[in-house]
C-alpha cells in the first residue's frame, strides 16, 4: 500500500467519503468494482493508523441471532461473502482463504421474559434460514459440561455461519484493491459541509488544512463520529459513542473443547480466543455517551464484576490471569440499535452510512454493497436495505433489534 497523503489531487470528486474505516473501505472497494460506475471517489479518514476506530477494537464475529429478519440476511451475505473472499475480490491470487471458526453464539435467559424474547427470535432465524437450535438447561449441560446453568431456563446457539472470523484481512484487501481501482485516500478532516444556495444538496466539504472539495455525493462513513458529522450539514443523526471493554485472558486450567461466544444474562460475554486464552467483552449497567477521544479503561470493573461473573458461570475460570485490555467504542444508535443507511430525504446527496450498534464489521459486506448500489444506482439490487432508511428516524417508527450485545 502506498505512503498516506493529506491532500486531494483534485478539487472535485464524485463521490466523497466521509471515514475509511470498515464501513467507508467496503463502500470504496464495491462502488470502484462496479462496472457501470466511473466516477472518482476520495476517502477522508481522519486517522489512517486506525488505532483508536470501531474497526481496530473490534471482537470479529459474526451471528445470524438477530431479532429482525433483514439483519439475519445481512451476516448470511457476510458469511458468504468471508468464505468466498477470493472470488468475490475477482479471483486475486493475493486475497487470502478465509473461514469462519464456527463456535456459536450462546445466549442465556435465566428469566421467562428473555426466554421468550430467544423463542421469538429464533422463529424470526429460522425463517430466514438460519439454524437456531433452543436448548434446555440439561442439554446445555450434556453438550458444555463446563457451565453452571443452575439459573438458566433456556439456551439459544447456531453453530453454523457463527462465531470468529479474520475482519482485519478484509479490511485490508478492501482498502487495497480500492486504491488499485483509482480510489484516492486521504489523512484529512472534514470541518465543514457546504450546502448549494437552494440548501438541497451538499455542494463540497471544506478539510481541516483549507481546501474546499466539491462532491457529485456525500456518504458519512464516520462510525462513532456520525452525529458530529452529520451536524455539520445540519443534521441531526442518534448516534453515540458507547464505551465498551475487552480482556483478553488466559486459564489456568483451560477447557477442553471450543467456547462458543457466550452471552451471560449480565450482558457480559466470552469466547474461544485460542491457546488456551479466550476473549471477554463487557459494560457498565450506567451506560453514557462518552467522548470521541475516551478509550481509558476502568481497571475495577474486572475485578468488581467481569471476573466474579465469569467465575460462577464457568467454575474453571477461577483462576485466569488476564493478559491485554482495551476499550473501544460503540456507533450507538440510540434510537433503535440499527443501521441507518441511504439518502437524506431532503439533503439528497447525503448519504447516511451510520449506527451498526456493534454490529458492524459483519454487517460491512452487505453495508458496502448497498451503499455502492445506491450511489450508482440509486437503489439497492442485492438485497433491499430501505427499511434502514433515515425517514424512520424523522417519523419515529423504530425497528427494534432485540439482539444487541
Amino acid at each position: 500500500m502506498t505512503g498516506k497523503a493529506e491532500t486531494p489531487k483534485r478539487a472535485s470528486y464524485d463521490v466523497v467519503i466521509v471515514g475509511g474505516a470498515i464501513m467507508g473501505s467496503s463502500t470504496a472497494c464495491f462502488l470502484s468494482g462496479n462496472k457501470d460506475f466511473d466516477g472518482r471517489v476520495l476517502v477522508i479518514e481522519r486517522d489512517m493508523t486506525y488505532e483508536a476506530c470501531s474497526t481496530a477494537h473490534t471482537n470479529s464475529c459474526m451471528r445470524q441471532q438477530f431479532s429482525a429478519e433483514l439483519n439475519v440476511r445481512i451476516s448470511q451475505f457476510a458469511a458468504d461473502f468471508v468464505k468466498n473472499l477470493r472470488s468475490h475480490m475477482g479471483g486475486d491470487e493475493r486475497v487470502p482463504d478465509l473461514s469462519i471458526r464456527s463456535f456459536g453464539y450462546l445466549y442465556l435467559a435465566d428469566n421467562e421474559a428473555f426466554a421468550e424474547v430467544l423463542r421469538h427470535n429464533q422463529k424470526v432465524q429460522l425463517a430466514a434460514g438460519a439454524a437456531t437450535e433452543l436448548m434446555a438447561p440439561d442439554e446445555i449441560k450434556a453438550a458444555y459440561p463446563f457451565y453452571n446453568v443452575d439459573d438458566i431456563l433456556l439456551g439459544s446457539i447456531n453453530r453454523v455461519d457463527e462465531g470468529y472470523w479474520d475482519g482485519a484481512a478484509v479490511f485490508d484487501c478492501w482498502r487495497r484493491q480500492a486504491r488499485e481501482r483509482g480510489v484516492e485516500y486521504i489523512e484529512n478532516e472534514v470541518v465543514a459541509i457546504n450546502r448549494n444556495a437552494t440548501g438541497t444538496r451538499v455542494e463540497s466539504v471544506t478539510l481541516k488544512s483549507g481546501e474546499v472539495i466539491a462532491c457529485g455525493q456525500m456518504v458519512n462513513a464516520s462510525g462513532p463520529r456520525a452525529a458530529a458529522t452529520a451536524r455539520m450539514a445540519g443534521i441531526d443523526v442518534p448516534v453515540e459513542p458507547r464505551k465498551r471493554f475487552t480482556w483478553i485472558f488466559k486459564a489456568d486450567k483451560p477447557l477442553d473443547q471450543d467456547l462458543p461466544l457466550t452471552i451471560d444474562p449480565s450482558g457480559v460475554h466470552v469466547r474461544e480466543n485460542g491457546g488456551g486464552t479466550y476473549l471477554c467483552g463487557g459494560h457498565s449497567d450506567v451506560d453514557p455517551a462518552v467522548d470521541y477521544n475516551d478509550f481509558t479503561m476502568d481497571f475495577s470493573f474486572w475485578e468488581s464484576h467481569v471476573w466474579p461473573i465469569l467465575a460462577t458461570r464457568i467454575p474453571q475460570f477461577e483462576t485466569i490471569k488476564v493478559l491485554s485490555e482495551w476499550a473501544g467504542h460503540y456507533a450507538m444508535n440510540t434510537f433503535d440499535h440499527n443501521a441507518i443507511i441511504g439518502p437524506h430525504p431532503e439533503l439528497s446527496n447525503f448519504v447516511f452510512l451510520n449506527g451498526f450498534s456493534g454490529h458492524g464489521l459483519q454487517q460491512s459486506p452487505a453495508m458496502g454493497r448497498g451503499a455502492a448500489e445506491w450511489l450508482t444506482y440509486g437503489e439497492y439490487r442485492a438485497l433491499d436495505l430501505s427499511p434502514f432508511r433515515y425517514d424512520r428516524v424523522l417519523a419515529s417508527r423504530p425497528i427494534i433489534e432485540r439482539a444487541v450485545i
